[in-house]
């Protein structure tokens, strides 16, 4: 990953989920915010409704592998949780990698657009 760091603090996690924009879709749920450093941050999270240990990994692996292919075409100063759903057990991530780079990445786009105008 070029640009892009990590998020491992829950306190980031927590951050996003209140405060950023919500993108939804059948396989995943992703949450954008801006986050004023020259680098992108990453969070995947996939809960036990998406199924056991396996099925989990499977759906964080299917998530790293079309975040990559879509890494250089997003905005840098971006903080993204992705978030499992059930749904992404059952596609590859060649569909995953589709959505994002059509339909999803046209939508966090306009979410940070949104949010850069707004002041708190």
């Amino acid at each position: 990953m070029l640009h892009t760091d990590i998020l491992k603090r829950n306190k980031d996690f927590v951050t996003l989920y209140q405060r950023g924009k919500t993108i939804v879709s059948p396989y995943v749920v992703i949450y954008v915010r801006k986050n004023r450093l020259k680098y992108n941050r990453l969070g995947i999270t996939a809960g036990k409704k998406v199924g056991g240990a396996v099925q989990r990994n499977r759906a964080k692996r299917v998530i790293r592998a079309a975040y990559r292919e879509v890494e250089q075409l997003l905005p840098v100063g971006t903080d993204i949780v992705i978030v499992a759903r059930a749904a992404i057990c059952s596609i590859r991530s060649t569909e995953l990698t589709q959505f994002l780079m059509g339909q999803g990445l046209r939508r966090i786009k306009k979410c940070l657009s949104e949010s850069g105008g707004k002041s708190k």
